[in-house]
């Protein structure tokens, strides 16, 4: 049996691309799109109905879906797609050797922090102030964030961070008091509550003219400035891979956490003219997508 939660282009992908010899067989496969906060929630309502089904295998998307798994079930082969620093957050004992049940693909290496510093100041080369919109309790950014925080003086920028953990918190206040100085930009982690508010942020950026960098295609397809990261949809292809040779047999202590290969850049040019940018012509030749 196979069964999918929320009908999505990626989830679509993984099943067309890697499980047609399994229909009518037991893997099941299971994706949520949640918000931080609710992980709680989610295991409760959610991960005991799953587990009852005996699944084979399951297939985690994100981190908080991940979080879910890992603290109902030392059992059951998860593979994750899409998980920031598993080592780091203690869902694997290493990436080489995984060493429980579960496996799978991350997403960023913190090097990639380098990278939108780096493109931050291509765009608006007056960059003098970085803020970074992070969730302190979503588990895996850390090691991003600290080497945000060692690589900055190297473009001579100096880095703060703005907390955003539920949607009430006073998000405006935050920015617009940072946005009081000169030279500032934004990072936009890619946490859950980000994702869910990110109208919130490009309207928030907009408002006080400050460039952001954002970590996937969505962002700047949906109105934000730029994005650099990961190409979700090849991971879920190659996750289908992995969930494959699991229910052939292999153990996932066995298979080593692999790291993204395929990267896209898309910007928006709307945005960057609302925000009085011009985006060099090198970047724009770069870019996977330019949005118009």
């Amino acid at each position: 049996m196979l069964r999918a939660i929320q009908k999505h282009r990626l989830a679509s992908s993984l099943f067309g691309r890697g499980f047609g010899n399994w229909v009518g067989r037991r893997a099941i496969i299971f994706r949520w799109t949640i918000a931080t906060g609710l992980v709680n929630l989610i295991a409760l309502i959610f991960v005991t109905e799953l587990l009852s089904l005996a699944p084979d295998v399951i297939v985690a998307h994100g981190t908080p879906a991940l979080t879910a798994l890992h603290r109902a079930t030392r059992t059951i082969p998860v593979v994750f797609v899409s998980v920031i620093d598993p080592v780091g957050a203690g869902y694997v004992e290493s990436l080489a050797l995984p060493g429980g049940n579960i496996t799978g693909f991350s997403t960023f290496e913190p090097e990639i922090g380098g990278k939108w510093l780096e493109l931050l100041k291509e765009v608006a080369p007056g960059l003098r102030r970085v803020a970074g919109i992070l969730d302190p309790g979503f588990r895996g950014f850390a090691g991003v964030w600290r080497a945000i925080e060692n690589m900055a003086p190297r473009f001579g920028l100096e880095v703060t961070s703005l907390l955003l953990h539920a949607p009430t918190d006073d998000l405006e206040s935050a920015v617009d008091t940072f946005a009081q100085g000169p030279g500032g930009g934004l990072i936009v982690l890619p946490t859950a509550i980000n994702a869910v508010q990110r109208n919130r942020i490009f309207s928030l950026a907009a408002r006080n003219r400050l460039p952001a960098v954002y970590a996937f295609r969505f962002y700047a397809t949906d109105g934000g400035l730029m994005s650099y990261g990961i190409d979700t949809v090849d991971l879920f292809r190659r996750g289908a891979s992995y969930v494959d040779r699991i229910l052939k047999g292999e153990k996932p202590a066995d298979l080593p956490v692999q790291a993204p290969i395929k990267f896209e850049m898309v910007i928006n040019l709307k945005t960057a003219k609302a925000l009085g940018l011009n985006v060099p012509d090198k970047l724009l030749a770069l870019a996977d997508e330019v949005v118009e």
